[in-house]
């Protein structure tokens, strides 16, 4: 537990530096729900410099659930192509009927509730909170998760555990203006990583992202790409210009066909 001094203390060093160097972000710059739901599933494994520019584009084409939600998967796919990750996209597409139909286009202002959405998690569900209604939730992510191991884990040994930070960022949460305490924290994360090695590789949840090239999500990318320029293709012709090992890109086929990314229709391959 921490004393009354510790968490000012902290407090001011955060806010201090964010008055001085806090980021500007389109997403930050409003708190239309909308936009702030868009941009937290865009942020999900990717970084912020090439989630700028889709945002600003795909707000600007589908500029409400109901747009979205009228839209096919083909077309978000399309506006989706760059971030990777492709899931999140017919995910948004998903959430944006559930929204309209459930909740008459209005994103939800109860974590819980946002959970059941697909491809939200107790994380974004949380963040949505804070920044789309300033709800003092508790969440952690990469650079919230540098912040609190550098400052009050810096001569622990041995690995942390989220376990060990989520109370001290339940206790230090500045209640009154949590939408920006958290911009904050992430922004001094950032810094952090800039100035040290990078504090979130002593938490036991650090995992360091595999080899893009000749993997199963740049074939999945490749796949669904070449779908959004044919617009159908056989699966022997997606496997020849994948030219990768025909077992491999058989599996990541089956899989975008489970997944209702891709679907085979009169032996073609195609997008909704």
């Amino acid at each position: 537990m921490l004393t009354q001094d510790q968490i000012r203390t902290f407090q001011i060093t955060i806010w201090d530096f964010y008055h001085t160097n806090g980021r500007i972000f389109a997403w930050r710059n409003n708190t239309n729900p909308y936009h702030i739901f868009i941009s937290e599933v865009m942020l999900q494994q990717t970084q912020t410099y090439r989630v700028e520019p889709k945002f600003e584009q795909f707000i600007t084409i589908f500029p409400d659930f109901n747009t979205l939600s009228q839209a096919s998967l083909f077309d978000v796919l399309t506006v989706w192509q760059g971030l990777g990750y492709n899931r999140r996209a017919k995910f948004l597409h998903q959430s944006a009927n559930i929204i309209v139909k459930k909740y008459n286009g209005i994103v939800p202002h109860d974590p819980l509730i946002l959970i059941t959405l697909p491809g939200i998690g107790p994380a974004t569900a949380a963040s949505i909170g804070a920044f789309a209604y300033n709800k003092p939730t508790v969440f952690i992510e990469t650079n919230i998760r540098a912040v609190f191991i550098d400052t009050f884990f810096s001569k622990k040994q041995g690995l942390i555990t989220d376990a060990h930070l989520l109370p001290l960022i339940e206790q230090t949460v500045d209640t009154e203006n949590p939408r920006e305490w958290y911009y904050a924290l992430m922004d001094y994360g950032v810094y952090l990583k800039k100035i040290n090695t990078n504090p979130s590789r002593r938490s036991k949840h650090y995992t360091k992202q595999s080899v893009f090239k000749g993997s199963m999500r740049q074939i999945r990318g490749n796949i669904i790409a070449f779908l959004l320029q044919k617009k159908k293709v056989t699966i022997k012709e997606m496997i020849a210009v994948i030219n990768d090992e025909q077992q491999k890109a058989g599996a990541v086929i089956d899989a975008l066909v489970k997944e209702q990314i891709i679907f085979i229709e009169n032996d073609f391959l195609c997008i909704k």
